[in-house]
């Protein structure tokens, strides 16, 4: 039944990527019983990588006639997909985005579309547990998988399943994805969430699942992760400009830092303006060492500098977005790739 159930739907399977010679093929290798099993077609949207990726797919698209791969001349995410879809969407029923750098169960792709089919959901986003294997990544791991880091997010794995606004973005309807006309492509962060925001606001319906999940690899040093973070911070501000929709409760603490921090430098005129930066300081030590010393994470007090790093980093990309008046003045929004048939 289940089988008959997975042979009705068609599947389009996205795999953006750059420079990802180290997984792309244990990725799409992954895939392989998805392919059958939906009836489905691989296509990895390559950014113009330059450590042997393209070789490395070009050879198993010789291979395997339903694995395709194309240029993505834009690099970014966003594009890809909208460039996947728009040359290979029609007559698919639903688009899976893969990322080239995470780890997914071998039936991920068919949990997803069967949640598909049962909920009746236009998007079906999954949770994310983070993995680090390196010090520093195990540290920021542990950061990203706690509320110090997540702020409670409830698109972290061991949330239930249920009707959400967003989530990490797994698949969706292509008739849903076409008619909102997939991703804008001037966010080069945050992109799933200024697409789920347009994509509730035009009454289409996104199902968190708890039934599958993926494993994520966070940034293995601190200055990657600041300029992460920093990304998301502006991809935020910018759907706050775009959009009017404001921060959650969970992102108005973290968007504090940055002022807090530099409000901090007052301190040689005042010891009051040094108050906000200690409470906040002393605020994600204490987590680190409950972490440490409570829950028995070894690296507990490190995550607590991981945490500082991302909160200050997106503190810093929200608030760089929204006073770069005269940047938004000089930027006009480009020619898009267009995603409906």
């Amino acid at each position: 039944m289940m089988a008959d159930k997975l042979k009705s739907v068609r599947c389009l399977i996205v795999i953006p990527c750059l420079n990802e010679a180290k997984h792309i093929e244990g990725v799409i290798a992954n895939l392989e019983k998805a392919l059958v099993d939906l009836d489905a077609d691989i296509i990895v949207a390559d950014g113009g990588s330059k450590d042997g990726t393209q070789a490395i797919v070009s050879n198993i698209v010789a291979r395997n006639p339903k694995v395709h791969l194309i240029d993505n001349p834009a690099k970014i995410q966003s594009a890809a997909v909208n460039l996947a879809v728009a040359q290979f969407g029609d007559g698919y029923d639903y688009m899976i985005r893969i990322d080239a750098h995470g780890t997914y169960p071998q039936d991920y792709c068919q949990t997803l579309v069967m949640e598909a089919l049962e909920t009746n959901a236009d998007s079906v986003v999954v949770g994310m547990l983070t993995v680090g294997f390196g010090t520093f990544q195990k540290a920021t791991a542990l950061a990203q998988n706690s509320k110090l880091g997540n702020g409670g997010s409830r698109h972290r794995v061991g949330a239930k399943s249920h009707w959400t606004d967003h989530g990490h973005h797994a698949l969706v309807r292509i008739s849903a994805f076409k008619a909102i006309n997939g991703y804008d492509e001037t966010f080069r962060h945050n992109e799933d969430a200024e697409f789920d925001y347009r994509l509730n606001k035009a009454g289409f319906r996104v199902w968190m699942t708890a039934e599958t999940s993926m494993t994520y690899y966070p940034r293995s040093s601190p200055l990657p992760l600041f300029r992460q973070y920093f990304g998301y911070g502006r991809g935020r501000a910018k759907n706050f400009l775009k959009h009017n929709s404001r921060p959650s409760l969970r992102q108005l603490i973290p968007l504090a830092v940055a002022p807090v921090t530099l409000f901090a430098l007052l301190g040689l005129i005042s010891w009051l303006a040094v108050v906000p930066f200690v409470v906040w300081a002393f605020a994600c030590i204490a987590y680190g060492a409950w972490l440490t010393f409570g829950a028995q994470k070894p690296l507990g007090l490190l995550a607590s500098v991981s945490a500082m790093i991302m909160h200050f980093a997106w503190s810093a990309g929200f608030w760089r977005e929204l006073l770069d008046v005269r940047g938004r003045k000089s930027r006009s929004i480009g020619p898009r790739q267009e995603v409906t048939s």
